[in-house]
């Protein structure tokens, strides 16, 4: 393994009972790099961000970070080794405060570090306005930002960041993929799992093209966005 590959895929399969979601993928992640997952709804995208944070059992495989067997750790072991996720549907606890929840994403750390909550604070300055507003009352693009920050707050050196874009009005998107870009600036390793494919290239460094549990394509940013196959399936074709 290469000194500064910080994360690594190897053959990993995922199945739901009979089903097999995940059939043999491969990839791996260099410090400092945004990296993102494409694909089609049911191609596994959220399938292997799940696997990774060990809410889901890998069948064969085997997942490494910094060198580290993944597979057999419980969840809450994961995140303290240094890896968040911000899950897909952003799963906020709605009955709390906004500043409640992000609390809740410090609970791996002996005591809450005030300096990452006000990076937080600046990185999405909503967030500080409503701070004791119940997250349920935020809008899906305030929730997203909260769900992000929380998944901050235990000072992840990897974040994984599963559809954030997903039922958020464009401008927020705009404003959420410049926060992940500044995040990234910040020294946080990114695995993002995104179905707008090109926002998501725009962004990050290297893709990898997920289809029916199967990786089919995969490169820097620039020749996926230039090859016309992944131009077809995901990106609209150019007229």
């Amino acid at each position: 393994m290469s000194n500064d590959i910080l994360f690594e895929i190897k053959d990993l399969e995922v199945s739901y009972g009979s089903i097999a979601a995940i059939k043999g993928i491969s990839l791996d992640v260099r410090k400092g790099e945004i990296v993102t997952i494409l694909g089609a709804n049911g191609a596994g995208k959220t399938t292997t961000m799940r696997t990774i944070s060990q809410l889901l059992k890998a069948k064969a495989g085997s997942i490494t970070f910094k060198g580290q067997e993944l597979t057999k750790l419980p969840a809450h072991k994961i995140v303290k080794l240094g890896i968040s996720h911000s899950p897909e549907g952003r799963r906020v606890f709605g009955i709390l405060t906004v500043e409640e929840n992000l609390m809740l994403g410090a609970f791996s750390q002996s005591k809450m570090d005030r300096e990452v909550l006000d990076w937080v604070y600046q990185l999405f300055p909503r967030l500080k306005e409503r701070r004791k507003q119940l997250a349920g009352t935020l809008s899906g693009g305030e929730q997203q930002m909260l769900a992000i920050g929380r998944s901050l707050m235990s000072k992840p050196e990897m974040l994984l960041l599963d559809e954030p874009s997903l039922g958020i009005a464009p401008i927020l998107v705009k404003a959420i993929f410049k926060q992940i870009k500044e995040i990234a600036e910040k020294g946080v390793t990114v695995l993002l799992v995104e179905q707008n494919a090109k926002a998501a290239l725009k962004l990050a460094d290297r893709g990898y093209v997920l289809d029916v549990g199967k990786i089919v394509f995969s490169g820097t940013s620039e020749e996926l966005l230039a090859s016309e196959k992944v131009q077809e399936a995901y990106l609209g074709k150019k007229h």
